[in-house]
């Protein structure tokens, strides 16, 4: 079984390789909308045509914020003042995901620094003192008017607001162009138990990342967790959906454990099903990466993309009259990140991918301008690019 994995992954690097020099011009067709952005990981279009983007911050407190950017690629503050800090592997974690629905946005808030390092590989045991911000691990909404959209120069939000916020209070802020109201939608527990033979104190965190609304149910991937919530919007409660099991590390034993966990990260919703994207953990091996199909009525789980690298973002979309999948790869190759993020566009999932773009330096996100075909993708570093793609004809959840 290691020798065929081996074989496997050799071939799917060679078949990666040919794939990206076919397509090298796909690289031209970035064109960057700004830089500077403080950790980009989630965005989302409004009614208005503005980008809204997610900053997880720089781990200082307060650091983490919501920016608009508008076509031509200028930027204001929406809400300032969001929590950050470092997680347990030393990154800045804050405002992850967004959805915008009607006049308002859903921010998930990653994990933070709710939890620390343990004393073994994979491990983690809660912080000793105590989280910086009490909505780590949450996800708020944010309502606000389209002439707060267009002329706001930001509002700030205050620890004491933060601490509102939890106790399940609305927050409202107010300013010159108006003002928006916040509130909490879920507060999912920080951490549980999770025992290890190496650190039976161990515990698993919640880290919400991306989310998407279908009527009043918003349902929330957590890469911390393995698993999606279903956050019943009208009462604010929540339960798990579907939890993604580990599978076996085809690396195993020469890099890394012999187990890897699901990581789900992006999710749409089309033809009354989920699509999530299970970035699978480290050392983050070419091929095992996949888009998987869930029911959200009962939580079954069907494959419907396989063999990918690191997918961190799905988009369904209809061209023609037929659906394609537009898929948002981190990197090209394992383990460990090798070469540049790409765009794949799946017109049938079974069979092999177009390389949209490959001129990507570690994406997290990506959002359709379905009006103009223009493809907006966030980065880590800060950057945003804009892709051309055909006009699409809206997918509704």
């Amino acid at each position: 079984m290691y020798k065929s994995n081996i074989h496997g992954l050799a071939f799917g690097l060679a078949a990666m390789a040919a794939m990206l020099l076919a397509t090298a011009k796909a690289s031209a067709q970035c064109t960057e909308l700004i830089v500077g952005l403080h950790e980009p990981l989630g965005s989302a279009l409004t009614n208005r045509g503005n980008l809204l983007v997610s900053e997880s911050g720089t781990g200082a407190q307060g650091s983490g914020r919501i920016s608009i950017v508008d076509p031509s690629g200028n930027r204001r503050t929406l809400l300032d003042g969001l929590p950050s800090a470092l997680n347990d592997v030393h990154q800045p974690s804050g405002p992850a995901g967004v959805f915008m629905s009607g006049r308002t946005l859903y921010v998930a808030m990653g994990v933070g620094d709710v939890v620390i390092a343990g004393p073994c590989p994979g491990s983690d045991r809660p912080n000793p003192s105590g989280p910086s911000s009490p909505i780590f691990s949450s996800v708020l909404a944010i309502q606000f008017s389209a002439t707060v959209e267009q002329s706001t120069a930001g509002f700030t939000l205050t620890p004491a607001d933060e601490q509102a916020l939890a106790d399940h209070q609305t927050v409202t802020l107010s300013n010159d162009s108006g003002q928006i109201t916040i509130r909490m939608v879920a507060n999912f527990p920080d951490y549980v138990p999770f025992p290890l033979p190496c650190f039976p104190d161990n515990v698993q965190h919640s880290n919400p990342f991306q989310l998407v609304a279908v009527e009043d149910t918003l349902y929330v991937t957590d890469g911390g967790r393995n698993l999606a919530w279903a956050v019943n919007l009208l009462t604010e409660s929540f339960s798990p959906l579907v939890a993604f099991p580990n599978i076996p590390n085809p690396l195993y034993p020469a890099l890394g454990g012999p187990f890897l966990q699901a990581v789900p990260t992006g999710i749409a919703a089309f033809d009354d099903q989920l699509l999530v994207t299970l970035f699978r953990g480290a050392p983050f091996p070419t091929g095992v990466s996949t888009a998987e199909q869930i029911d959200p009525t009962t939580g079954g789980d069907t494959p419907l993309i396989t063999g990918r690298t690191d997918a961190i973002g799905i988009r369904p979309m209809m061209t023609r009259g037929a659906t394609s999948y537009l898929v948002l790869q981190y990197a090209s190759a394992g383990p460990f990140f090798q070469g540049p993020g790409l765009v794949l566009r799946f017109d049938d999932p079974a069979s092999p991918p177009m390389v949209i773009a490959n001129c990507l330096t570690h994406p997290t996100s990506m959002t359709l301008n379905e009006r103009t075909g223009k493809l907006y993708v966030t980065e880590e570093a800060g950057r945003v690019v804009a892709i051309p793609l055909a006009p699409a004809r809206p997918v509704r959840p």
